[in-house]
């Protein structure tokens, strides 16, 4: 099962229309859109409570559903347009509510994570109104996902320049979806 995580919150999403041709040619997927789940950042209490229920190895509460759903996807695919030199906050509030230990990723007697997640295969995929900077986005996605998650390829799909004057920004977005067939693992 791939996993499609959406975090576009325009209904027009151009980041979106990219995301649903790479998803077309992956096949049978799950959504899950960020902006109408009841994601929040952690609070005191919620970390209080997230940190016992580790602690007792709780893994199947109600809390973790994101992030088993996360661990159990085969592939995922991560739509977030390019805002203000990284991407929307909802999908960093999700982050911080997958990042579950035992069920994401474990500590290794170095101190380091392994990664739990069975998926071989995190695809992200984003647009920009100017030039595309990956490392305060899929930079960071990148890192999770190899270092942390376990997940060993990451490929970005990006189309960028959409919003500078004199650019056919309905061309560069043709273009991207006519090669996804050669940038989808």
């Amino acid at each position: 099962m791939t996993l499609y995580i959406n975090s576009c919150v325009r209904s027009d999403s151009r980041t979106n229309k990219i995301a649903k041709a790479v998803l077309d040619k992956m096949g049978d997927h799950t959504d899950l859109y960020l902006p109408t789940e009841n994601i929040r950042p952690l609070t005191e209490e919620m970390l209080n409570r997230r940190t016992a229920l580790l602690n007792a190895g709780q893994y199947d509460d109600e809390m973790f559903r994101y992030a088993r759903q996360f661990a159990n996807a085969d592939n995922i695919v991560i739509s977030a347009p390019f805002w203000d030199v990284s991407f929307p906050s909802i999908l960093k509030v999700y982050i911080e509510n997958i990042y579950a230990i035992g069920i994401v990723s474990i500590y290794g007697t170095n101190g380091m994570p392994i990664g739990l997640c069975k998926a071989e295969n995190l695809i992200y995929v984003t647009t920009a109104g100017g030039q595309y900077i990956p490392d305060f986005s899929c930079g960071y996605i990148k890192a999770l996902a190899e270092n942390c998650f376990g997940i060993k390829n990451t490929k970005l799909i990006k189309a960028e320049m959409l919003d500078i004057e004199g650019i056919d920004a309905d061309k560069i977005l043709s273009e991207t979806v006519d090669n996804i067939s050669n940038m989808v693992l």
